[in-house]
């Protein structure tokens, strides 16, 4: 059976001396791979204290590399240690008026224009049937 570790015990273990990593729901030690990481140890580094799972799947590892973490294998991770992720939601903002042209303005626009267009177009049509009579 694996030891269970707790995000606690594996956040402590964060530094180029002692780096251990979570993916998959598996604790990992990667300390000795650090130097060998094509990616360099800055990478590993910064995926420690938390699940590193989407850093890891994001790069799209070969199946050699994944095929090399059983060597670095330590235990599980207890996942109720591991905060619930939160959906971000972008706060709500006010509509930016670029030019700072009134907003009136703008909504009588939106309104003359088409009409006065509509008003070219019959005027020009009557004015080709006149011709053509």
């Amino acid at each position: 059976m694996s030891k269970v570790y707790t995000l606690e015990e594996v956040a402590k273990h964060n530094s180029k001396d002692d780096c251990w990593l979570i993916i998959g729901g598996k604790v990992y030690d990667v300390t000795k791979f650090l130097e060998d990481h094509p990616g360099g140890d800055d990478v590993l580094l910064s995926s420690t204290a938390k699940d590193a799972t989407d850093d890891f799947e994001d790069v799209g590892h070969s199946t050699t590399a994944r095929a090399m973490m059983d060597e670095y294998l330590l235990g599980e991770i207890d996942s109720s240690t591991i905060p619930a992720r939160t959906k971000y939601v972008a706060p709500k903002q006010p509509h930016y008026n670029q030019d700072k042209t009134p907003e009136f303005i703008i909504k009588i626009l939106q309104f003359l224009v088409p009409l006065a267009i509509l008003g070219l177009a019959v005027a020009v049509r009557i004015y080709t049937k006149s011709e053509s009579a």
